[in-house]
């Protein structure tokens, strides 16, 4: 017999009772939840937290699954409606805006700094993914995700306005609105895309370890594990001005294989089960 290994031929499975079928299912969604969320919340740990969180909703709901959009589609609908509403994480900060995220990227330019024996690229590209995370969240959080799903995951219009549970009209001018913020900030601000403007991500690693934001024996973003190599060259941007270009050059992450244990002592504890 031929293994099933599509995502909706394991949610037959897994909702017929199949515990192999779900725990490979849930290991087929777990890392676009976790890119989701990590795009969402900025800060590893939190997203595992959230993402540990849609797993047991997603499983738990999978019996509600009608088959009316492709599992994934549905899995990013459960994500969405949970990273929607959770509580404010510790780098989603109300006084976070592309004003004061515009002065903050002008105070302390070329700040000396010891690299600690850590590569200079390295830190510029920790500087880098960090200042994409930080754009993102000075979008409040339901343009956020619509600008996520767009720009960044590149998903189409009538299946982000599935996951969004939005008419495709209402999409559209939410994606839209995200969209000019994001790229008039970028345009104005950023060296990678304009390259007229002096703010380079080498010349704010200094004044990045300096505020605490980067720690060269602890870097969170630059190392991640990633899921594949990433999207689009930074080289590109310059030719394509384009802001979005930037956030899909950050990393595909890759969910913590803490998650696959965590994921699996759940399911053999038997507190976890498919409703029906």
């Amino acid at each position: 017999m031929t293994a099933v290994t599509d995502l909706d031929g394991l949610t037959r499975l897994a909702t017929a009772g199949d515990r192999s079928a779900l725990e490979r299912l849930v290991a087929g969604l777990r890392d676009d939840v976790y890119g989701l969320a990590m795009r969402m919340l900025w800060h590893p740990e939190d997203a595992e937290d959230a993402t540990q969180e849609i797993l047991v909703r997603i499983v738990t709901g999978l019996g509600s699954f009608r088959g009316d959009a492709a599992v994934r589609t549905w899995a990013y609908r459960v994500a969405a409606n949970h990273l929607l509403t959770t509580r404010r994480r510790r780098l989603e900060q109300p006084s976070l805006d592309f004003d004061a995220f515009a002065a903050d990227l002008a105070d302390g330019l070329d700040t000396p700094y010891d690299a600690g024996g850590v590569d200079d690229a390295l830190l510029a590209e920790e500087v880098r993914i960090g200042c994409t995370q930080g754009m993102l969240l000075c979008l409040d959080r339901p343009h956020r995700l619509a600008y996520i799903l767009a720009d960044v995951l590149e998903l189409s219009g009538p299946q982000g306005a599935a996951i969004l549970e939005l008419a495709p009209a209402a999409y559209r001018k939410r994606v839209e609105r995200a969209r000019r913020r994001v790229q008039d900030f970028v345009r104005a601000n950023c060296g990678i895309v304009a390259p007229t403007n002096p703010c380079r991500c080498e010349r704010r690693v200094g004044v990045a370890i300096q505020r605490g934001r980067v720690d060269p024996e602890r870097l969170v973003l630059a190392s991640h594990p990633r899921s594949r190599a990433l999207a689009r060259p930074l080289r590109e941007l310059v030719v394509l001005q384009d802001a979005a270009a930037l956030f899909r050059s950050d990393p595909a992450y890759r969910a913590p294989e803490a998650l696959t244990s965590w994921l699996r002592d759940l399911l053999d504890s038997g507190t976890l089960t498919v409703t029906t």
